[in-house]
């Protein structure tokens, strides 16, 4: 660690430069296994919008997403935020990824999203996703902070907890979490989990689109930040098999007619026909999720859909508080952590707001393995 300190030390001079009136710009995109990717880019004034940044390109061979014969896949920025880590007027930018013919690579899956959320935009359907990590060591991927070759105690005193041998790089944490307010993501909060070097924040609510967006960013910023501690995050569903707890990305889902009085026929109604595609759900709800939804651990069993109230061993929860006012928002429990954003608030829209004619979440997903 503190050969991390002196050479963040030794940055901090360069930092400080001036810039001579140029903006560095970070492109950001989504690889084909949902790896972040990013390349920086020169620009000669402080961009005010979107518009105003340049499409560019990178080499699609090396990222999965094109073949060696025809690599070029073109970067088209969709959102920017301040950049914590340069800071002055410099950016990131978040693009879609899309082919030379003009069509969207397929593992673009913002682009069928925002169809969805497009059409649907007067359900003014809003997100909320809590998304679980875990911390591992770079240099041998145990998980971080943990007796080598050995355990901790048992799950218990972890959940949210406070003080030496319950918590573990709660630096990294920090940083992150200042990392994203000042790009100006909607991170709603952050907290220990029930396994030690296991985390959470949550991002939202957020509109539409804006909340697949946000959850990449404040993914980008925390693999940026834990870069910088020397410490490896990992999004698996079972990072560690045995008694212990899996991650998931919970999914809070709300439209316009479930936030009123009475809200609560609108929030069984969506249950309702959620249970009727469940294992259409499944399938976009992350790699690996059959290790987790066991059925154990506050997990439903990824077999049968279950709903209930306050019960986090169901495949949507329906928060206490919510059954009393009659209004508010239901839980999605199933989605994993490793999960794409686009796919999961794509489908859900689809099935609780109503299918679009030109979007399928489902057949965009299935298209990645034609």
């Amino acid at each position: 660690m503190s050969y991390l300190l002196e050479k963040t030390d030794i940055l901090k001079k360069y930092l400080d430069l001036p810039q001579n009136g140029m903006v560095i710009a970070e492109y950001i995109w989504i690889d084909a296994d949902g790896n972040l990717r990013s390349k920086g880019r020169t620009l000669s004034k402080k961009v005010t919008d979107v518009s105003q940044l340049p499409e560019w390109n990178f080499d699609g061979s090396s990222t999965g997403q094109a073949p060696g014969n025809n690599s070029d896949v073109y970067l088209k920025p969709v959102a920017f935020y301040p950049d914590p880590f340069r800071r002055g007027d410099n950016i990131i930018v978040l693009t879609e990824c899309w082919n030379n013919d003009g069509t969207p690579n397929k593992f673009n899956h913002r682009h069928e999203c925002g169809k969805l959320m497009t059409a649907h935009a007067g359900e003014e359907i809003w997100f909320g996703l809590e998304q679980e990590y875990t911390l591992l060591d770079p240099v041998d991927g145990y998980i971080y902070g943990w007796p080598k070759g050995g355990f901790p105690a048992p799950q218990g005193p972890y959940y949210c907890g406070v003080g030496a041998g319950k918590v573990y790089s709660r630096d990294v944490i920090e940083a992150h979490y200042k990392a994203c307010l000042y790009s100006g993501i909607t991170i709603s909060g952050i907290n220990a989990e029930v396994m030690p070097s296991q985390w959470e924040f949550q991002v939202g609510p957020c509109e539409g689109i804006k909340m697949g967006d946000e959850l990449w960013m404040a993914r980008y910023l925390l693999e940026r930040v834990s870069e910088e501690f020397g410490v490896k995050v990992t999004f698996h569903p079972k990072p560690l098999k045995g008694d212990w707890n899996g991650a998931g990305c919970h999914t809070n889902v709300s439209t316009a007619a479930m936030r009123q009085p009475g809200g609560m026929k609108q929030i069984q109604e969506a249950i309702e026909k959620l249970s009727k595609r469940h294992k259409e759900h499944i399938e976009l709800y992350g790699k690996d999720n059959e290790q987790r939804l066991t059925g154990r651990h506050e997990t439903a069993s990824m077999e049968t859909f279950s709903s209930g109230v306050a019960n986090r061993g169901a495949s949507i929860r329906i928060p206490r508080s919510v059954q009393a006012e009659g209004y508010g928002y239901f839980e999605d429990r199933r989605p994993a952590s490793n999960i794409d954003p686009y796919l999961v608030t794509g489908i859900m829209a689809e099935t609780v707001c109503g299918s679009v004619p030109d979007a399928d979440m489902y057949k965009e997903f299935k298209r990645e393995f034609s």
